[in-house]
């Protein structure tokens, strides 16, 4: 048998995959850069490679770097601001019209079953606390000050807090005359919050407040004046501070509050102006609408200058002038200030150039409203609500009320938790500690206590752009069980249901012995018998 003499052939895919050692090598250099290169977001944010973040210079440091090192400059801008920008003034009193309004009222809501108490008997010691509380809340008497109600602080509360950051309630008990309750509300603006001179370095003491170690507010430092503000009167020319603990030692009770805007950042001492975010667009928007408007002011002038070969005698005679000495307003004598229409010579070596500033500009108005949704966008706030024009549909105006309004319930919250409950519950513990309210066991047990202080707080309601579609839909959701009526008449009145009721029942009873149907009509009088027909009589036989 003949011997094959045909070698074997070797695969395609072997002879592909032969490749030189320096090739391997290179190949080993691409995996381990591509590794290197390509981790997460460094390809992304975290580039320091690309050119649109190459020079962006960011570091890494806790709440206190970052705000309380930044806290007077971000305050400072934040008033300036507020008292220069009408659109940040309006920013900040739209947020406190719709948190607050005409003030959150107390609706005492105490935890019956848990008392033991019936639906009466709850009804009945709501009824007489919320009595006892207006005596106190609705006049001057609540105020350290005595010039705001309790209704008035709570703007002047969300405003601060808002506008600085921060805000510092101190509750002192100071007995006066004809007032039957000393619990007193006093307000601190966050400046007087700062660093004492000579701080104790053992104790954890930054930006005015002292913690624990596990940053819980242990006190608080106050001055006696604002530490930038001038001086009027003679206990205020030297800066003293004082020391106000957090809680009583042996009580527990709160001696001051501390109202916070937003907690950004574990561990955060100091509050951030709600303006922070958006500090820059906003100067650079009213330095845009002052330009525009300094534009169209000078457009609205037109002067001009005649050149002569005699400027001696002036144009037609001298008839045009600059304005006397005693009208200038600007010292400069090179300064030129003529009046409207003016008509000046010029020197034969003079010419003339009009300014065209093309004022007004057209597209002011939709460069103020792109920015206006930038601004807002941060601010939680619908362009529209910021500058309040609802030129959309009706189904995108309300839908931006109603994002809005998500904004408002956060930040009324925010309010109570932080101010208006506890500010209640110290009034009700003096309350039933001098026996104008009785609620057995309120000292002796916390769980007593808490069921005791429930309370709601109702404020303005949120408003209807169509009432008409509003109640329609209200109506509907109540009757498919999808809402109750308690929360319906909240939202669209800020009235409790059974308040509503119980007014309804006493409307009712006066129209009924007025002989008036509801609405105020007469009732109409009833039908005379008929010809051959006596009363009570129907005819039949």
């Amino acid at each position: 048998m003949a011997r094959s003499t045909k070698r074997p052939v070797k695969s395609k895919k072997s002879d592909k995959n032969k490749q030189p050692a320096g090739s391997e090598i290179q190949q080993a250099f691409l995996r381990l850069q591509k590794a290197v290169l390509n981790s997460g977001y460094s390809q992304g944010g975290a580039s320091y490679a690309k050119k649109s973040v190459i020079g962006w210079l960011s570091g890494l440091g806790d709440a206190d770097d970052d705000i309380v090192e930044n806290i007077e400059t971000l305050r400072s801008r934040s008033r300036s601001l507020y008292m220069t920008s009408p659109l940040a003034t309006g920013a900040l009193k739209t947020v406190r019209t719709n948190v607050v309004g005409s003030g959150l009222a107390l609706n005492a809501r105490i935890d019956a079953r848990f008392l033991g108490l019936s639906d009466e008997e709850a009804q009945e010691w709501e009824a007489n606390t919320e009595r006892e509380w207006r005596l106190w809340a609705e006049t001057t008497a609540c105020d350290a000050e005595r010039r705001q109600n309790f209704y008035q602080l709570q703007s002047l509360v969300c405003l601060s807090a808002l506008m600085n950051g921060d805000a510092f309630i101190v509750l002192p008990l100071t007995p006066r005359a004809g007032i039957p309750y000393d619990l007193r509300v006093g307000i601190i603006e966050a400046d007087r919050v700062c660093d004492p001179m000579g701080k104790d370095p053992k104790k954890n003491i930054l930006g005015g407040i002292e913690v624990g170690p596990y940053g819980d507010m242990r006190a608080v430092y106050v001055a006696n004046r604002n530490p930038y503000a001038t001086p009027r009167a003679p206990e205020t020319y030297v800066t003293k501070w004082t020391r106000i603990p957090a809680f009583g030692e042996k009580t527990g009770r709160r001696n001051i509050l501390h109202v916070m805007t937003d907690v950004e950042r574990p561990a955060q001492r100091r509050g951030v102006p709600f303006l922070a975010p958006v500090i820059e667009e906003l100067k650079q928007l009213k330095r845009y609408t002052d330009a525009e408007l300094m534009g169209a002011v000078v457009s609205s002038f037109f002067t001009v200058f005649v050149k002569t070969k005699t400027p001696d005698e002036g144009p037609l005679g001298g008839l045009g002038q600059m304005l006397p000495d005693q009208m200038r307003v600007d010292p400069d004598p090179k300064a030129y200030e003529l009046g409207n229409g003016a008509i000046v010579a010029l020197d034969p070596d003079e010419d003339v150039t009009f300014a065209d500033p093309k004022r007004p500009n057209s597209s002011f108005e939709a460069y103020v409203t792109s920015l206006s949704k930038y601004i807002g966008a941060a601010l939680e706030l619908p362009y529209e609500l910021l500058l309040k024009t609802f030129n959309s549909s009706y189904s995108a105006s309300r839908a931006a009320l109603l994002e809005a309004w998500k904004t408002f319930r956060m930040r009324r919250d925010w309010l109570v938790s932080s101010f208006c409950q506890p500010v209640y519950e110290e009034w009700l513990a003096e309350a039933v500690r001098k026996g104008r309210v009785e609620a057995p066991g309120f000292f002796s047990d916390p769980a007593i206590r808490a069921a005791w202080s429930g309370a709601e707080w109702a404020g303005d309601a949120q408003g209807q752009l169509d009432p008409l579609k509003e109640v329609q839909a209200a109506k509907e959701r109540v009757a498919a069980g999808l809402s109750t009526l308690t929360r319906e008449a909240a939202e669209m009145t800020g009235m409790r249901f059974d308040r509503i009721v119980e007014t309804r029942r006493r409307e009712e009873a006066l129209l009924r012995e007025a002989g008036l149907k509801a609405g105020g009509e007469s009732p109409a009088p009833e039908a005379a018998p008929a010809e051959g027909e006596e009363e009570g009589n129907n005819g039949s036989s």
